[in-house]
């Protein structure tokens, strides 16, 4: 059965890269789920983001003070942190439980109310009509989300420096400049595309498969969140592991 699951996903996932780069575009449908994708998950995703940059910076201090008695390489540590994965990883696993649950939810409502079958009856493509405008809304949508992240950690980090350690602004970016260079912003961002694009692959996966009634639609919408959760971490060490070799 595990084995029939992922061919099914490979062949997927194949005709959704293809529907992808070929016409038509639903241009209307692409911002429509951007929108949704991106501004409506941005406050939620700063709130989080924020106090998880001020908790690495606080303990980050305080660790630095008892290892080494000094903490005046923190603000070079805790922005390369941030940047190479606080910022983009959080904002992800955010994003799944808010926009992956979602689309897994829509999706198998629509399979189980039988609405993809009358797609089908219209020579509608589904995965064209539903897949195609979520996938490159959340593609794009991790990206900006990254860069927008990334931006408000490290402001709230300089912040907290200053008020909690004693560092000015100028010192925090002196020192966030010795650890961090242009290629890690980079590297973000195309990990905030790579995390995005697994979330509505796997969402509307689940939601195409989700069997009849109430519980079937709970079990999809959970499926799609653990395994796009767990996706995005292993997808996260590979790519760490290859943007290594850049350094």
């Amino acid at each position: 059965m595990n084995v029939d699951i992922v061919n099914d996903f490979i062949f997927y996932f194949l005709r959704s890269w293809r529907a992808v780069i070929t016409p038509p575009m639903r241009v209307k449908d692409f911002f429509v789920q951007l929108e949704f994708v991106s501004w409506q998950s941005l406050p939620v995703i700063l709130l989080c983001v924020s106090f998880a940059a001020i908790v690495t910076i606080i303990e980050s201090s305080f660790h630095m003070k008892i290892v080494v008695q000094n903490d005046s390489l923190v603000p070079g540590f805790a922005s390369l942190l941030i940047l190479r994965e606080l910022g983009v990883v959080v904002s992800a696993l955010l994003l799944t439980s808010r926009v992956g649950a979602g689309l897994a939810a829509e999706v198998g409502s629509m399979q189980v109310t039988e609405q993809i079958d009358a797609l089908r009856m219209l020579g509608i493509d589904p995965i064209r009509f539903l897949v195609v405008p979520r996938l490159l809304a959340c593609l794009v949508g991790g990206i900006i989300l990254s860069l927008i992240a990334n931006v408000v950690c490290l402001y709230c980090a300089m912040l907290v420096s200053e008020a909690k350690l004693g560092y000015s602004a100028g010192s925090f970016v002196t020192g966030m400049r010795a650890f961090v260079g242009y290629r890690d912003l980079i590297f973000a961002l195309i990990k905030g595309g790579c995390f995005g694009a697994v979330i509505p692959l796997v969402s509307c996966f689940f939601g195409f498969r989700c069997k009849s009634g109430a519980e079937g639609v709970g079990q999809a919408t959970t499926n799609s969140v653990v395994v796009a959760s767990v996706s995005i971490i292993v997808i996260d060490f590979f790519l760490t592991y290859l943007f290594s070799h850049f350094y």
